[in-house]
């Protein structure tokens, strides 16, 4: 009554197998997933290119009479200059760390100059 079945169980020897597999392997999938990171943002890039041009398009075909709020195309461009810098200076960096750390405006809404004054007194 008092005897206990014990059977050696394979896990702990195939968790062992495995960790050393995938510490093994690791340094092919990094460079695997640097190399894909390095094309994503390639392509953010090229998609920030693109987001430029139809900025500067529809900054050009927007109507030109004055409304209370407009939208700030010129901010939207500069904001967009600063993106894309950021990604050049990682994929192609020029300098170590840590990179100038400017905010973004992310305000884009513009109102007229008149909204703006103060009353006289």
């Amino acid at each position: 009554m008092g005897q206990t079945n014990r059977r050696t169980s394979a896990w702990p020897s195939l968790a062992v197998l495995l960790a050393v597999l995938l510490s093994v392997m690791q340094p092919a999938d990094a460079a695997d997933s640097l190399a894909m990171e390095r094309e994503q943002l390639a392509a953010l890039a090229r998609q920030l290119d693109l987001i430029d041009r139809l900025a500067e398009h529809a900054a050009h075909t927007a109507p030109q009479e004055r409304a209370r709020y407009h939208f700030d195309y010129a901010r939207l461009r500069a904001d967009l200059k600063r993106v894309r810098a950021g990604l050049q200076d990682y994929l192609v960096p020029q300098r170590a760390q840590p990179r100038d750390p400017v905010p973004l405006a992310g305000d884009y809404v513009r109102r007229d100059r008149a909204d703006d004054e103060e009353p006289s007194p």
